[in-house]
């Protein structure tokens, strides 16, 4: 018998349509229910459920909805007859969501069925993404599921419809690495229609600016690195911050960091509706039409040229205003009278042409690295659903460090394109003769330059972000199980 076996018995039961469980059903989950009750008190606690049902991956989250739905009389735990009534309307559940995705009523569910059920919802899947779902629940190898597959594998997971399994590797999360926003690539037409796309932006939105904050005196180091090279600015981290600190104090550390939350807002909200503008014209007429990778690539890319494109002034500001001395500017509008009565509206589009060069190493970079890692994860990992906080989070960042590091010479040379005239005695170089003159003078080491405290800021500022964006999803109204138990109500 397989472990699987041992702790699934009613996996041998046959379906039975009356209102209560039959004898024999009962009789086996009888013994399942002693199996899990460890310490024989007659009740079974969260953990002797996260004892009793580890092998089947399942969250504490996931674990405590168990128990909430199951709990009758709010005690905590759940007794015999509730473990029974879970048990049992659980499974009544399950067999109408079997029968959903069984669309030719051949008893078993494919991958194509998968496919065509999440469209109908408004969660577009490829097919190839909605084989790895199957896989999840196919435990004999025949690409198909049939009944007992899909309760053995569901009658303990709280998830209540098909659209839970795929929202978890849809980028539903918005991480702030403190260089680029990661943006969700999908919402559905509800989630539109109902406001939760713009809660869901808004937290992002504010997670980014205490992200940012946070890590601001990394960041202005990283552009002093940047800008003034190894000659001017020579030694460690820690000797970066002595220099910042003698000339301007304490508060310096944060110089530039107001405009850099300014600008994610609109940033957000441009590349957001861009990115959907643009799926909507690559998939035509077709509106339901799965985006494939290199589709999503490129209109990622667009919608970040765009957003770029509309906030750039805001980022020739942000290097100027890192980079001032003590009483140089009073503040933002300052600055930005100065660059404008001095070198005109060109100085607002310095940088302009590696910016854009550098969003498709980035966008390429981190999409092909994210995939990857999701789906060796789902190899590895075919019986559990969720992966859990730790696993997306890693992936994003992982996937978004990979994309900083590809295109991090071009976001050098433009960082220095920005602040030439703000340097005096600076050569007003182009982009190909500033690439040249870093080659020659610092070596290929040059166009690196400030990239250690650029990966020392990323796990602290995505950690800050994710924390963050979870505790303001909560206060808006846009926590996932929250929005989904309302719906259940309505």
């Amino acid at each position: 018998m397989t472990s699987q076996q041992t702790w699934f018995p009613w996996a041998q039961c046959q379906d039975s349509e009356a209102p209560f469980p039959d004898q024999d059903r009962q009789k086996r989950w009888a013994e399942l229910f002693n199996q899990l009750d460890l310490n024989k008190d007659g009740h079974i606690d969260i953990l002797e459920l996260r004892a009793g049902l580890a092998d089947q991956g399942l969250t504490r989250d996931s674990l405590e909805k168990l128990v909430e739905a199951g709990d009758t009389n709010h005690d905590g735990v759940l007794d015999f007859e509730e473990f029974i009534h879970y048990l049992h309307n659980h499974e009544k559940q399950l067999k109408l969501m079997f029968h959903r995705l069984d669309s030719n009523n051949d008893g078993e569910i494919d991958a194509t069925e998968i496919q065509d059920c999440l469209h109908t919802i408004g969660v577009n899947v490829g097919l190839e993404d909605a084989t790895k779902i199957l896989l999840s629940m196919d435990k004999d190898g025949t690409m198909t599921v049939d009944w007992n597959e899909w309760r053995d594998h569901f009658l303990f997971n709280p998830l209540n419809n098909m659209e839970d399994v795929a929202r978890y590797w849809k980028r539903s999360m918005i991480l702030d690495t403190g260089e680029q926003l990661i943006v969700p690539d999908d919402f559905s037409e509800e989630d539109k229609k109902s406001g939760f796309v713009w809660r869901q932006l808004m937290a992002g939105a504010m997670a980014g600016s205490v992200s940012r904050t946070g890590t601001a005196p990394l960041d202005r180091l990283k552009v002093f690195r940047q800008v003034h090279g190894s000659s001017d600015f020579k030694g460690n981290v820690l000797k970066g911050f002595q220099y910042m600190l003698k000339e301007g104090g304490p508060w310096s550390l944060w110089r530039g960091n107001g405009i850099n939350v300014l600008k994610i807002a609109p940033e957000t909200a441009v590349k957001f509706m861009a990115y959907e503008q643009i799926k909507s014209v690559m998939r035509g007429r077709n509106e339901t039409r799965t985006l494939r990778v290199h589709e999503r690539f490129v209109a990622g890319s667009l919608a970040g040229a765009t957003a770029q494109t509309a906030i750039y002034p805001m980022e020739v500001l942000k290097t100027r205003l890192t980079l001032r001395k003590t009483g140089q500017y009073s503040g933002i509008a300052d600055c930005a009278k100065h660059i404008l009565q001095r070198e005109g509206v060109a100085a607002f589009y310095k940088g302009y042409i590696p910016n854009m060069l550098s969003i498709v190493p980035y966008a390429g970079i981190d999409l092909a690295v994210y995939e990857t890692l999701k789906f060796a994860w789902l190899n590895r990992n075919r019986g559990v659903v969720d992966p859990g906080v730790i696993v997306l989070v890693g992936c994003g960042a992982a996937s978004s460090t990979c994309g900083q590091l590809a295109s991090y010479p071009l976001a050098l040379i433009r960082t220095r394109m920005q602040a030439q005239a703000s340097i005096k005695g600076s050569p007003k170089l182009s982009m190909l003769l500033l690439f040249r003159n870093i080659l020659i003078q610092e070596g290929i080491a040059g166009l690196y330059r400030g990239i250690s405290p650029n990966l020392l800021k990323i796990v602290p500022a995505v950690s800050v972000s994710y924390v963050v964006y979870e505790y303001m999803r909560m206060m808006l109204g846009v926590d996932i199980e929250g929005r989904r138990g309302e719906k259940e109500k309505g």
